[in-house]
């Protein structure tokens, strides 16, 4: 396998999204920060996490049990509160001689290529952001789910398999990626298992300080943490 990685913070700040690259899996991650104090932030909680699905994944454990295993323990070793602690999204791709399997929670999508591209996405969250309050609908049956304090989390990710000799590439990205094709429309899925990856942040942060009023594309901040990860087979 070949594998490329790329990162870059929002301007001005300390990136909250990380990348951990192993022999057989790659793990993305989107930290969130909550109210709690600052030393326990949304980098805090990814970091850790991160760190912890490393130390987790086997060659034949379901993905589903390796988070909902990690969030636990990370739940019990800091005392994090379900609904007061920081999250984190999380994309996984774990691969062996036949077989690539991937885990998505939230909104850090796995992007597969081969005959078709095929897109594993967890939507949920964007099909509630019309709700009025939508911390409420977090990680409940009905709403959204994120990695924070509540192991169910890891049971409710989207997952899927592929078989490895139909799979070209995989690109495993976080939202401050993924919107420029999912909202910007700058380029293709496609495009991401061709372009330099260097070039995807660059041209996703020109087009932002290019609507730095939100008057083309509504959001709640002008740049966000990005972070791509490209594995050829």
């Amino acid at each position: 396998m070949k594998i490329e990685t790329a990162e870059q913070a929002a301007p001005g700040r300390v990136s909250e999204d990380r990348i951990r690259v192993t022999s057989n899996a790659v793990v993305v991650l989107d930290g969130v920060t909550s109210r709690r104090p600052p030393e326990r932030n949304g980098g805090w909680y990814a970091t850790e996490l991160a760190d912890e699905l490393v130390r987790l994944l086997d060659a034949t454990t379901p993905l589903t049990e390796v988070l909902a295993r990690a969030i636990a323990n990370l739940a019990e070793a800091h005392g994090l509160v379900p609904g007061d602690s920081p999250s984190s999204t999380a994309s996984i791709v774990r691969w062996d001689d036949e077989t690539i399997d991937a885990l998505v929670l939230c909104d850090t999508p796995v992007v597969v290529f081969g005959r078709t591209t095929r897109v594993l996405e967890d939507t949920r969250l964007a099909d509630l952001r019309s709700q009025p309050d939508i911390l409420a609908w977090k990680n409940k049956p009905d709403g959204w789910w994120v990695a924070e304090a509540d192991p169910a989390a890891g049971h409710r990710a989207v997952t899927a398999s592929w078989p490895r000799a139909e799979v070209r590439k995989v690109v495993a990205l976080t939202d401050g990626v993924s919107c420029g094709v999912s909202e910007y429309g700058l380029f293709s899925w496609e495009d991401l298992a061709e372009l330099s990856l260097g070039d995807v942040l660059d041209r996703v942060r020109e087009a932002e300080r290019d609507d730095a009023d939100h008057r083309r594309w509504p959001r709640y901040k002008t740049h966000d943490d990005q972070a791509i990860v490209r594995i050829s087979t």
